[in-house]
């Protein structure tokens, strides 16, 4: 049986330095599609973005599977902008994860685009898909082998509340190390 890959849009805000960007590199390989203007994102779809009040989740897959999954991308340096971003879909936010990429690397939430799209894809049950996004960069299964515990109990939550209360345990423990 063969799983319908889930459709990836990126809002792409040509704020990094184009030889670096994850998310051109994907596009390269016909594994997401990029979008310049807010207008051009599928309307309903589940957008990644680090300033909502709501946790990604697997309950977030039956509309993903129908609408999509979009990523924002935009510079560290200017989160700001991203704030003022006005978004028609459903904004989720994503639990506490590591960066494994080389400008981020070890730094908790500062994921690159390719990161986050693999973390929700892996959440959502789409393993496969988020080891082909991540096999293009050869930082790119280090993202799994960092975050592998982590990943499989956001998998394994029901809801927003669930994954909330799973991130709070991850968070606590790495307070404590």
């Amino acid at each position: 049986m063969t799983v319908e890959p889930v459709r990836i849009i990126v809002y792409h805000a040509r704020q990094c330095d184009p030889r670096k960007c994850s998310t051109l590199k994907l596009k390269r390989h016909g594994l997401v599609r990029v979008v310049h203007r807010l207008r051009l994102l599928p309307r309903g779809a589940v957008v990644l973005n680090p300033f909502s009040e709501k946790a990604f989740s697997p309950a977030d897959r039956q509309l993903v599977e129908k609408r999509g999954l979009v990523a924002l991308d935009y510079s560290w340096r200017r989160t700001e902008d991203a704030r003022a971003i006005p978004l028609m879909g459903q904004s989720r936010g994503l639990p506490y994860l590591v960066a494994a990429n080389p400008v981020n690397f070890g730094k908790p939430t500062k994921l690159s685009t390719v990161e986050a799209l693999a973390a929700a894809l892996y959440i959502l049950g789409y393993k496969e898909q988020a080891a082909q996004l991540l096999s293009k960069f050869k930082w790119g299964p280090e993202f799994i082998r960092l975050n592998q515990e982590r990943l499989d109990e956001y998998a394994k939550a029901k809801d927003s509340t669930d994954v909330v209360a799973v991130q709070r345990k991850f968070i606590e423990e790495f307070s404590v190390s």
